[in-house]
């Protein structure tokens, strides 16, 4: 059997608030295996992104142990972490935070440069994803010059370019209406199986969910 992308062990992180602990999250338990597509489902406020934040490496502070593609990252220096995240990790935000004075094309060939990949296999590779987001047509095109959605599908393509084990999307269609959001949510779905990653998804959406291989409830720190 193969070894889960992710493994957590007793993952917890308190905030101090006015004098008072907050128990964001309580040890948290879970793996996690390729290629396999989880949303984790809660309402605002209820520790979803924090969770992300433990399990991308973003930020200290939290107890227990992440263990990413076989290596126990929660124990590793500041490089250490970076290069899992480099080498493991694929980012997607209800937010596109693409880069404004790069073209599509550009936000997703960047990544790649600085994973060390030589520009026209990056270009390639950039070409290859957009495409297969229905953004051909689009390639030269700034994110003020796309929509809503084809932002988001270019920031797909970005968290896809290197060929991550693991996808996290905190709320990647949550910032787009309905329908918008059910095409741009399809097309990462089938990229990502496509691609033989596996996933992490933060939603508040029920609807959405369901369309995931295992759907995880977050509640007062724990979860369900």
């Amino acid at each position: 059997m193969s070894e889960p992308v992710v493994r957590l062990a007793g993952l917890s992180r308190s905030f101090q608030q006015g004098g008072v602990s907050i128990d964001v999250l309580r040890g948290i338990d879970l793996e996690i295996a390729p290629g396999e597509i989880v949303a984790l489902l809660g309402p605002s406020g209820s520790g979803k992104s924090t969770m992300l934040q433990a399990v991308g490496l973003l930020e200290g502070g939290f107890g227990g142990t992440i263990e990413i593609a076989g290596t126990k990252a929660s124990a590793l220096p500041s490089d250490g972490r970076t290069r899992v995240r480099r080498e493991h990790l694929g980012f997607v935000y209800q937010f596109h935070h693409l880069l404004p004075d790069f073209n599509a094309e550009e936000n997703v060939i960047l990544p790649q440069l600085v994973a060390g990949k030589g520009r026209d296999e990056a270009a390639e590779r950039a070409r290859e994803l957009l495409t297969a987001l229905g953004l051909a047509q689009r390639l030269d095109h700034r994110p003020s010059q796309l929509s809503g959605g084809e932002q988001q599908r270019v920031a797909v393509a970005r968290a896809l370019a290197n060929r991550p084990t693991l996808v996290l999307a905190d709320e990647p269609t949550g910032n787009l209406d309905e329908h918008t959001a059910d095409g741009v949510l399809e097309q990462f779905l089938g990229l990502v199986r496509g691609e033989g990653s596996a996933a992490l998804v933060a939603t508040h959406n029920e609807r959405l969910a369901a369309k995931m291989d295992r759907v995880l409830r977050l509640h007062e720190g724990l979860l369900e």
